[in-house]
């Protein structure tokens, strides 16, 4: 096989067609430009506060994109344990108005900072049993290190800037936490 034949082997019979010359002078034949919206896709950030079990499939789907190769994924779940208690679940509380305003401006930080599409943070509230997650964040790109950095950054400044309160509730007892990332957190 020449490497001719062998690059043009993973294009499909219309893609072959495309590259070939038009057989006449002056054909009206014209390459195909495919679905230019895909090109012109819209970037979306995705954002949502809410009771109900959260699914790390349905929330990376939100994020997929042909533009990108990378979808990275953060995923913070519920722990049975902590400084030796048994923990039983976590309740999480926030200010949703200033809590949804935080997000938006990490997603705005995180645009400034690196090339990637979509953005999705979903984040628990209510009770969250042992194993189930409390925040998920998605965020896709063209390249992996743009989405790992991307994610990592989020989490790391949404526990240190967005108002929201974890409760660990324990066997016989139960403690609201505070984030040590926590700006206000320092002042005490």
């Amino acid at each position: 096989m020449s490497s001719l034949e062998i690059s043009s082997s993973c294009f499909n019979q219309e893609t072959k067609l495309l590259l070939s010359p038009p057989l006449a002078e002056g054909s009206a034949f014209e390459p195909y430009r495919g679905d230019m919206d895909e090109v012109e896709e819209k970037s979306k950030d995705i954002i949502n506060f809410t009771a109900e079990k959260l699914s790390v499939d349905e929330i990376s789907k939100l994020v997929i994109s042909p533009l990108c190769g990378a979808i990275s994924l953060f995923v913070g779940t519920t722990r049975n344990n902590f400084e030796g208690k048994k923990v039983i679940s976590l309740e999480y509380e926030a200010y949703l108005p200033m809590a949804e305003n935080e997000v938006r401006k990490i997603c705005g930080d995180i645009r400034q900072k690196w090339p990637v599409k979509h953005i999705a943070v979903f984040h628990r509230l209510g009770l969250v049993p042992v194993s189930e997650a409390s925040i998920i964040i998605a965020i896709s790109s063209a390249h992996r290190a743009a989405s790992l950095e991307a994610v990592s950054y989020a989490i790391d400044t949404l526990k240190a800037k967005v108002p929201i309160w974890k409760k660990e509730i324990y066997e016989e007892s139960s403690s609201w936490k505070r984030n040590k990332e926590c700006f206000w957190a320092s002042n005490n």
